[in-house]
């Protein structure tokens, strides 16, 4: 599976046309990607896709093997991904009513520089956004995980060496302070005191 390292602003861009390549060529020289990937069909688009974890997919329908909507949507649904379809004029209502509920951009071909730009700067900003609350999340877990072994170590001291609740909750904290370590490190010994 994709390592989150491998993601910081990185694109995945699939299509059989020279011509879009040059074009999205163009536009993401004006932004900053540590990762650009082409692909040239949608096999080894989703390779690719399984291997490392990509900011922003670009999907040029159709592609060489298949239409590209399928991949779009798992892309969409496998990751946090902001997945871009341009697809011809003809059928564009039809995929945008197909896709857009899955989260999945759609642009009508031609397609014109300027849309692809603004298309990449808002699911850039977008991207931003994610990892942004990605982090509020993690961080919250953290602390989450942190109270259960806590709270577990209390009640170990409270059972084991019949401590009041306040003697064990202080015992935590002073120790961590006289250490210089997080209290859940002081819990996470005293869990394996007891359990050893």
């Amino acid at each position: 599976m994709p390592r989150e390292e491998d993601r910081h602003n990185s694109i995945l861009i699939v299509s059989g046309s020279e011509r879009f390549d040059m074009l999205v060529r163009k536009t993401l020289s004006r932004q900053r990607f540590t990762t650009i990937d082409f692909r040239k069909n949608a096999s080894s688009g989703r390779r690719l896709f399984w291997e490392k974890a990509y900011d922003l997919i670009v999907i040029n329908c159709p592609l060489p093997d298949e239409f590209g909507h399928e991949f779009a949507l798992d892309a969409a649904d496998k990751s946090s991904a902001s997945v871009l379809l341009v697809v011809p004029g003809e059928i564009y209502e039809d995929v945008l009513e197909h896709v857009t509920d899955r989260g999945i951009m759609v642009l009508s071909k031609p397609a014109m520089e300027n849309r692809i730009d603004k298309a990449i700067r808002l699911m850039i900003a977008t991207q931003a956004r994610i990892h942004i609350y990605e982090k509020k999340v993690q961080t919250i877990s953290d602390k989450m995980e942190e109270l259960r072994v806590v709270s577990k170590a209390k009640l170990l001291l409270i059972e084991q060496r019949h401590m009041t609740e306040d003697e064990a909750h202080r015992l935590i904290g002073r120790q961590a302070m006289d250490n210089g370590v997080s209290r859940r490190r002081i819990a996470e010994q005293i869990l394996d005191e007891f359990e050893a």
